[in-house]
């Protein structure tokens, strides 16, 4: 899907931050001043958009996970939704620390969770106490909140999506620390240099963020496609019949002159 400008536009993702809160190397991206907010320059958006779609598409197709964060009000249900729709993890409460850094941790809290959901399955919680029982569904309901959504990451993501770099600057520092690349819409007030692959967004409307996740989640959703549709036509290809060998022709040895 080409990205149109216009309808970028239209969403209200060229409104930058105060011109007073900016941050200087995101000069490269500001198309001009107006009224004391910087404009970010939509053509430059747009190009960005492509190329980190391409980047997001490979690394869909390869088979690894792309884990989007965004704990900002605006955000969160919208990256709850697309994310949710193309089965991708995502982080929309608080970040817990060691996330990525930390991984093992991590899994041992979601695997806590699937054995507390066994429990219930097996009638082992039953037999608990009504306190204990109390206990272990706040538990539950806690680990649900912040690790529910990472349930089917059981290795760490290929890439990063983040949604506003300044507040999720923990996450950012992680996935620097293990070279996982990171996307994310930045906003005038926002480093670049920390990111991959840049999208200079206004990160902080929920049209403008509904409208650049629109378009990663499609190209994200492509590459997932362009997978599926490679896995099919490989089985099919083993499945196929083999052509049999032609047979070889006996050899004729001459047991003497002939006569």
């Amino acid at each position: 899907m080409a990205v149109e400008v216009k309808e970028l536009l239209e969403a209200g993702v060229h409104f930058g931050h105060l011109t007073r809160k900016w941050d200087p190397n995101m000069a490269p991206y500001v198309y001009m001043e107006r009224n004391g907010i910087h404009i970010i320059n939509l053509y430059k958006t747009a190009a960005k958009i492509d190329e980190a779609g391409e980047a997001l598409a490979k690394i869909a197709n390869s088979g690894r996970k792309i884990l989007f964060v965004a704990t900002k009000k605006q955000a969160k249900d919208i990256v709850a939704e697309k994310a949710g729709d193309i089965n991708m993890p995502y982080i929309t409460e608080r970040w817990p620390g060691g996330m990525l850094t930390n991984f093992v941790t991590i899994r041992k809290a979601v695997k806590k969770m699937a054995s507390i959901d066994r429990m219930k399955k097996d009638g082992t919680f039953l037999t608990l106490s009504k306190k204990e029982r109390l206990q272990v569904d706040r538990l539950r309901a806690k680990l649900e909140k912040n690790l529910g959504s990472i349930v089917d990451m059981t290795r760490l993501p290929g890439a990063l999506f983040v949604v506003d770099i300044k507040r999720e600057h923990i996450a950012i520092k992680e996935a620097q620390k293990l070279n996982i690349p990171i996307f994310a819409m930045v906003d005038t007030n926002s480093d670049p240099r920390q990111v991959d692959y840049v999208i200079p967004a206004n990160d902080d409307a929920s049209k403008s963020i509904d409208k650049i996740l629109t378009h990663v989640t499609s190209a994200i959703s492509k590459g997932l496609a362009e997978r599926k549709a490679e896995k099919e036509a490989s089985e099919k290809a083993k499945e196929a019949p083999k052509p049999k060998p032609a047979k070889k022709e006996e050899a004729v040895v001459a047991s003497g002159e002939e006569e």
